[in-house]
């Protein structure tokens, strides 16, 4: 009951104590600023999720977003080089994030190398590549058709809003209805038991990876086109983040419980909680103490009913 209603109980609370404590926190300006703020990290915990469903851990996120925005930036209309590629680059940008998610699923399958060392390794692979097209010169985009399209806005939202939706309403859709979500779950629950079902074990947890690495891309071309050029620290930082959204919506670390629904709800936590502690005037620096301490009790928490099953903790 705790780890199923608990965190939207505690969206709530949140919110009603935010809408109390400052009255500009329930404007309609700030409701669209929240919705906007959480967009990115949407995106990059939704591709999370199936990994952490897989009872893996997936620490390449950073890589792999500053590789796709410095790669998006270079191949649409920049200061740097003559290549337009359009929304062509787009595509380009999140395919090599997927890329970078096979590396990390044939890497931990085929060699058997544990998930936390292969991402991060994938990681450092990534924030190098991002560095050497960085090239000490910053692509800045200036394609008029990119920049009206991430400006404009729909309904008082800016578009990347609604990318955010659609891929957690695709996400869902993965989880449910494809083998992919099905087996991350099952996987995650019970691996040698999933083995000896007649589960392709190797294959579903690449393809897991594989998108979620997509979805780190799509993030990093996010961030870059918000910005207008790209940089390499495109995603600093999100690698924490995104893993204190999962677990505080109830998607367990250890596999096999939680999914798309419940790691936005996280989402949704750390975004209102960032924007209420800054409305109050609270420190950016123990924002990030107050971030640690719910990432803790998360996992206490929803890792409480199962303590009795786990006999060792790695």
């Amino acid at each position: 009951m705790l780890g199923t209603y608990g965190p939207p109980a505690a969206l709530l609370a949140l919110c009603t104590a935010f809408s109390i404590a400052s009255p500009q926190f329930r404007t309609w300006t700030n409701l669209r600023n929240v919705l906007d703020s959480a967009s990115v990290l949407a995106v990059i915990t939704v591709g999370l999720t199936f990994v952490l469903l897989l009872g893996a851990i997936d620490l390449s996120i950073e890589g792999v977003m500053a590789a796709s925005g410095l790669s998006v930036a270079l191949l649409l209309a920049n200061n740097r080089n003559d290549v337009d590629l359009g929304f062509v680059a787009i595509i380009a940008a999140v395919a090599l994030g997927a890329c970078f998610g096979l590396a990390n699923g044939l890497l931990s399958t085929r060699l058997r190398i544990p998930s936390f060392m292969t991402t991060l390794g994938v990681s450092a692979i990534g924030i190098g590549v991002a560095t050497v097209l960085f090239g000490g010169i910053q692509p800045t985009i200036s394609s008029p058709a990119v920049a009206e399209w991430a400006n404009g806005q729909v309904l008082g939202l800016t578009r990347l809003t609604f990318v955010a939706a659609f891929v957690v309403v695709v996400g869902v859709l993965i989880q449910r209805y494809t083998r992919i979500g099905r087996y991350a779950r099952v996987i995650g629950g019970a691996e040698d038991l999933a083995a000896l079902s007649g589960v392709r074990v190797a294959r579903y947890k690449t393809l897991a990876f594989t998108l979620a690495g997509a979805l780190y891309g799509l993030g990093g071309v996010m961030v870059t086109i918000q910005l207008g050029s790209g940089i390499v620290a495109a995603g600093a930082g999100q690698n924490f983040t995104a893993i204190t959204a999962a677990v505080v919506g109830g998607t367990l670390l250890s596999g096999g419980r939680g999914g798309v629904i419940q790691s936005v709800v996280g989402v949704l936590i750390v975004t209102v909680l960032a924007n209420g502690l800054v409305l109050i005037g609270v420190s950016p620096y123990v924002q990030k103490a107050v971030q640690g301490i719910i990432v803790v009790a998360a996992v206490a928490i929803t890792t409480w009913p199962l303590r009795e099953r786990m006999r060792v903790v790695k």
